[in-house]
């Protein structure tokens, strides 16, 4: 039996649409604990007190401002410094171990030290997914410009083309096909520099709420919480979907 793609997302709602109903059919009959795992019904009211009351909003504008300002200011330096690594090998050489370490430490642990240094406002949640979010596009564009096809190369210098011919026509080509591949990744990682930097001091924010509803002990405001990211970041996820197949169409 062949699948057809292009239904691919009804077939994942309505797996989806099961488990909800076996979920809630376990937390009536009893087999869950409503404090570890509440029914639907109770996580649906949770989000539906969020929305009716309005309180919801101040804390989506925080966590969408931190975010949104960390992807794009770490897209840019990531880009930046990617190209520039790349062709100098002088940079590459001051660059390189620093990425290196931070990306092999958990990033996320920055939070403490960013709410230290610049408070617990916006700047140091826009700090975390900043930096999230910049060594993975640096690791992207370095990476992908050494790998570039040397037979492009070859062929623009032998046709008399300089370093500026090679960045227009074969890097920035190139660098643009692997950040937009990797933008979902990136979202991802800048809403949770977001949460994580909202959990560990802030107030206001989803991370802000999420560690509200923590101390709380209130599981179905947490599960709420969890859906309602869940569902921005699949919408965000949606629309650079759509943005890169339009700047790709060339590919």
């Amino acid at each position: 039996m062949v699948l057809n793609p292009r239904n691919a997302w009804i077939r994942q709602l309505v797996a989806f649409a099961i488990v909800l109903v076996l979920w809630e059919l376990a937390g009536r009959a009893g087999m869950l604990n409503p404090l570890y795992a509440p029914s639907p019904a109770r996580i649906g009211a949770a989000l539906y007190e969020l929305f009716a009351d309005g309180r919801i909003w101040p804390h989506l504008e925080a966590t969408f401002s931190a975010a949104l300002a960390g992807l794009v200011l770490g897209i840019a330096a990531g880009i930046l410094l990617g190209v520039l690594a790349a062709l100098i090998p002088a940079v590459a050489e001051l660059l390189e171990p620093v990425m290196t370490l931070l990306n092999a430490i958990p990033r996320v642990i920055l939070a403490p030290l960013f709410v230290i240094w610049l408070g617990i406002g916006l700047s140091s949640k826009v700090a975390l997914a900043f930096i999230l979010v910049a060594v993975l596009i640096f690791f992207t564009v370095f990476s992908g410009i050494r790998q570039v096809d040397r037979r492009l190369v070859e062929r623009i210098t032998t046709l008399g083309g300089g370093r500026w011919a090679l960045v227009r026509h074969v890097y920035l080509p190139s660098v643009a096909a692997w950040v937009l591949g990797n933008l979902k990744v990136a979202v991802g990682f800048a809403f949770t520099g977001a949460c994580v930097g909202e959990f560990v001091a802030a107030s206001r924010g989803l991370g802000y709420l999420l560690s509200f509803a923590q101390s709380t002990y209130n599981s179905a405001l947490i599960f709420a919480l969890i859906f309602l990211i869940m569902a921005v970041v699949l919408i965000i996820f949606a629309a650079a979907g759509r943005l890169e197949r339009y700047l790709l169409r060339w590919n």
